[in-house]
């Protein structure tokens, strides 16, 4: 004889079932915006190269109070640029996490049941 009877059972494994499509589907989501910030990422990482190079073409044109300020702006690209990384980062870590959570209840629940 179990500790519980065939309707807490039936009760312990709907729940199971539930909590597993909920974490299923956060865990898609987390994936599907995690691969669109990757696309995205990969996409437009190259432009501060392409923009230090645009900006190294300029500095024989430009005054030094210009080329100052492009530096500047340069500067505050590579910030953003860092910033989208660590975007990216912190999504996959999320990502990772969720799949961690998702596995450790599941396991919980089969444990909880056969008790």
């Amino acid at each position: 004889m179990g500790i519980f009877n065939t309707h807490e059972k039936k009760a312990i494994t709907e729940l199971r079932k539930k909590s597993e499509a909920v974490c299923n589907d956060i865990s898609k989501e987390i994936k599907e915006h995690l691969d669109d910030l990757k696309t995205d990422y990969e996409e437009n990482k190259i432009v501060i190269k392409e923009f230090n190079d645009f900006v190294s073409e300029l500095e024989t044109k430009l005054s030094p109070q210009d080329i100052e300020k492009l530096h500047s702006f340069s500067s505050r690209l590579y910030k953003v640029k860092r910033c989208a990384k660590k975007g990216v980062e912190a999504m996959r870590e999320l990502s990772r996490n969720q799949k961690k959570a998702t596995n450790e209840t599941l396991r919980e629940y089969q444990e909880y049941l056969y008790v």
